[in-house]
């Protein structure tokens, strides 16, 4: 199994293209110069031009960019981000969204083999960074150059490992990973030692995270027991005067009691801190995640995610462009509100007993982590003014033995890709694809069972970008079971929106109406015995340019009833359209 990680990009002479067309995909009357353009790969602060059409689909150019020789370690698991928007759909244009010559487009890679270098100099400074496996020790170097002024001229540098001096095209899985965990040290010296009387010495660790398990956000760390079954049920302290860190707990309601498995996770978190054990940024996503340590180290016990280090946020730490209207990457989302949204997938994963009116211990139906907003100072966290405190969402790091994109989705239980279809329909998600969906090392008898994360970008205002991987699993083709379709029946979108707020977040107005919506359409779907493909295939859209049916009738609705018309009588609307097209699904085969 592998990690995640981001290299970099050395700028290119532009007039030279990176990545070449393949001629025989292009109509053969028109000159080759004439179809081409040129668009630029904004990645680690480089700028890289690549030469591709503007009826490439994304899938094609992501494919280019994989087989391109110039990139040697990019692999498919990529994204691509144009006007602060993913261009997430796989079959539709560059140019239906817009791409043209000359734009820019950002870049997010997953690479595999991660491994993490902590840095400690003779006078105390610690730093770190991420290095992928395919790196030499020249490259560790430059990184070393970028990251302290004193050395600066990589030229001048000396690595060595057990007495032996490390050569510049050394690779560094060579050196760190011929065992699992392995810690190596080694010493910079300046080459001029008159210089310098003795060599300034750093200690580096180079840790392997290769084959461990990943945490809650698809990342893959070292984990031991899910929880500390004996941490007392203790009230988070608040920040110590002399403290450079602080935890605490967002309750916005005076009514809410956290149970104890998520005062378990806070605590163990909060003493990570006070254990003096730093939060490991992930290399992966397109927003800043923290992987919280325990107080030994050795264990992971919850993921943090700033809404200031979200994708377009202020703070965010992957390069992307600021967002200019406050949108999102996803349409019908904001900048800032994901871990509302992360917060709210817990709250409304309600257990098959009944509705989550606190914070319980019961497992939910579709198995979402428990997950709350929290307040937390550390200088470890991605800081380029004053350090502050962050608020954000933490989620319990959960065991597991990979994602679904790690395996082929003929052996998922098909009970286990129900509940994610439940789930994904009931809050209109826009980003749902096998990444963001975990294998748990837990076993349903024989069965795995599968966990759902990241739903930063559930409740969107429009279904414009709702996308459901599992649509395309052979799973989604056949029928709820009775106990699923009785769980969906349970199910009041009145009562989560009254949840929602009983818990902090008053839901917008276009946002309650998703809910209605989707829940609507799940219960309809349900009574006349239509799939998760049936259902889902309805809300999501064929092409980036055709509208999906659920946005259809949405718009049939609206335009059936006047202006400042009430909420209740619009969703009257939609309920007779919907039945209307219903119906017509319903005698029609899939």
């Amino acid at each position: 199994m592998s990690s995640a990680g981001v290299t970099t990009l050395s700028p290119v002479d532009p007039t030279e293209p990176l990545l070449s067309p393949n001629a025989s995909h292009f109509p053969s009357h028109l000159p080759f110069e004439d179809q081409s353009i040129f668009i630029f790969l904004s990645f680690s602060g480089s700028l890289t031009p690549i030469r591709v059409m503007e009826w490439d689909t994304i899938e094609s150019v992501k494919f280019k960019i994989q087989r391109s020789e110039s990139l040697p370690f990019l692999t498919n698991k990529q994204k691509l981000v144009y006007a602060g928007r993913e261009l997430a759909r796989s079959d539709s244009l560059l140019k239906d969204y817009g791409v043209t010559d000359g734009n820019v487009l950002h870049l997010i890679i997953k690479l595999s083999d991660l491994q993490v270098i902590n840095v400690k100099t003779s006078s105390g400074k610690e730093f770190s960074f991420q290095v992928e496996r395919g790196r030499d020790v020249k490259y560790i170097k430059r990184r070393i150059s970028k990251k302290e002024k004193q050395f600066d001229d990589p030229e001048e540098q000396e690595l060595v490992c057990n007495g032996e001096r490390l050569e510049d095209q050394k690779l560094i899985d060579d050196i760190c990973c011929k065992h699992n965990d392995a810690v190596v040290h080694m010493f910079v010296r300046k080459k001029h030692a008159k210089v310098h009387r003795r060599p300034l010495e750093l200690s580096i660790v180079a840790t392997d995270l290769s084959d461990k398990t990943k945490d809650v956000c698809g990342r893959k760390l070292e984990v031991g027991d899910e929880e500390d079954t004996d941490a007392t049920q203790r009230v988070v302290p608040r920040k110590l005067p002399d403290s450079d860190f602080l935890l605490e707990p967002i309750i916005i309601n005076p009514k809410i009691e956290l149970a104890p498995v998520i005062q378990n996770m806070v605590n163990s978190t909060y003493d990570g801190l006070a254990g003096e054990k730093y939060p490991i940024g992930s290399a992966e996503g397109t927003g800043g995640a923290y992987f919280m340590p325990d107080s030994t180290g050795q264990k992971y016990v919850s993921v943090f995610k700033p809404i200031d280090e979200e994708p377009m946020a202020v703070n965010n730490p992957r390069g992307l462009p600021l967002s200019l209207n406050g949108e999102g990457l996803k349409k019908g989302t904001r900048v800032g509100q994901g871990a509302f949204r992360e917060v709210a997938a817990y709250v409304l994963d309600h257990p098959i007993s009944g509705r989550r009116k606190l914070f319980g211990d019961v497992k939910g139906f579709a198995g979402v982590p428990p997950t709350l907003m929290v307040k937390c100072l550390h200088k470890g966290f991605n800081h380029p003014g004053d350090l502050i405190a962050k608020i954000g969402s933490m989620q319990m790091f959960v065991k597991n033995s990979g994602s679904c994109e790690d395996i082929g989705p003929g052996a998922f239980p098909v009970k286990e890709v129900h509940k994610i279809s439940v789930l994904d329909i009931r809050l209109a998600n826009a980003d749902r694809h096998a990444g963001n969906i975990l294998i748990s090392t837990e076993k349903d008898g024989d069965q795995s069972v599968l966990i759902p994360i990241d739903h930063g970008y559930c409740l969107p205002t429009s279904f414009e970008d709702c996308t459901f991987e599992w649509l395309y699993w052979p799973q989604a083709r056949k029928p709820y079971s009775t106990e699923t379709i009785e769980y969906i029946k349970s199910l009041d979108a009145e009562e989560d929106i009254s949840l929602l707020k009983f818990h902090g977040w008053d839901l917008p107005i276009e946002c309650a109406r998703t809910l209605r919506i989707s829940t609507m359409l799940l219960k309809k779907g349900v009574e006349r015995g239509l799939t998760p493909f049936a259902i889902g295939n309805m809300m999501c859209r064929e092409s980036l340019n055709k509208e999906s049916v659920i946005e259809e009738i949405v718009e049939e609705a609206l335009d059936s009833v006047l202006p400042g018309t009430s909420e209740a009588t619009l969703m009257d609307a939609v309920s007779q359209i919907m039945d209307q097209r219903l119906d017509k699904i319903f005698n029609s085969p899939f």
